[in-house]
């Protein structure tokens, strides 16, 4: 392998695990805060997908002017559905173990009817309009310039949050509740307020990452179903509740899928994922990075 190569694939790693940071950031706060098993936490990165897509098709601009709406109405329809669905689970459930098991059945419900809807708006097909797919010259080295882009945003992302949650009142209350939920709540931290705006957050992120794929990939109704599952080996690689170690997971991540296939075979993306995930289980149950 040339350095050219080895540079280019890891771009390609960088970018994948970029988008699924943003992912796993969003997971992580639901589950790491609320216990909620959120299984449908991909489809909203598909809605984000198809709704930035549709937008663009339509008017002809831009996807960027797009993604910020769509992060806004994807807050607000968190906010919406947390209320109406989860705290009235996690009212009338007895211990968090009860409430995980409610949220996952729940998550395969919306899963289901976010495909469907889909399915019926858009047709089972692919569909996409890629954006800024020229490519741009770094010695020898080429890259797509909407990969390029993406990995930018991505990374500005992940920095925002990382330092909302360290710097700001909001973020400190954020990582009370993530270390020890009890005496979060015995300091006075209103998990009547921070709870819905996290998971709202959630899908915010889960759209964002949406958005940028779909300046990149095709587009499908099951497309948002792989990346539920990355953002689960993510969590569990950087530690429930740790967001710096679910970046550092997700470039992992990245670069283990990128360099496994170009070794192997693309089709065997899936197993190279679960033997991460096997591995890190086994030699350290509670994550690579966990503190």
């Amino acid at each position: 392998m040339n350095a050219y190569l080895f540079l280019d694939l890891v771009v390609a790693g960088l970018v994948t695990g970029g988008l699924y940071a943003v992912v796993a950031l969003g997971l992580n706060l639901q589950y790491g805060l609320m216990r909620i098993m959120n299984i449908a936490h991909g489809e909203f990165l598909m809605l984000g997908a198809y709704f930035t897509y549709t937008l663009v098709k339509v008017t002809g601009m831009s996807p960027l002017w797009f993604i910020p709406p769509m992060m806004v109405v994807l807050f607000l329809l968190g906010l919406v559905l947390h209320r109406l669905v989860f705290r009235r689970l996690a009212a009338t459930s007895p211990n968090a173990e009860a409430m995980e098991a409610r949220s996952l059945i729940v998550g395969f419900g919306l899963m289901f009817i976010a495909q469907n809807v889909a399915q019926l708006i858009w047709g089972g097909g692919m569909s996409g309009q890629p954006y800024l797919d020229e490519p741009v010259k770094f010695g020898e080295v080429t890259v797509a310039a909407n990969r390029l882009l993406v990995l930018v945003v991505v990374a500005a992302a992940s920095l925002a949050l990382v330092l909302v949650l360290k710097r700001t009142l909001l973020g400190k209350a954020v990582r009370g509740m993530l270390q020890a939920p009890l005496g979060a709540m015995l300091v006075g931290i209103d998990t009547r307020v921070l709870h819905p705006a996290c998971f709202g957050l959630g899908l915010a992120l889960a759209g964002l990452a949406g958005g940028l794929l779909s300046m990149v990939y095709e587009l499908t109704p099951s497309m948002g179903e792989p990346y539920t599952i990355s953002a689960l080996i993510v969590i569990t690689l950087g530690g429930l509740g740790n967001i710096p170690g679910a970046i550092a997971g997700a470039v992992l991540l990245g670069l283990v899928e990128t360099f496994g296939m170009y070794f192997t075979s693309p089709s065997l993306k899936t197993l190279i994922s679960y033997g991460v995930l096997v591995g890190v289980l086994l030699a350290r149950p509670k994550g690579l990075f966990a503190r």
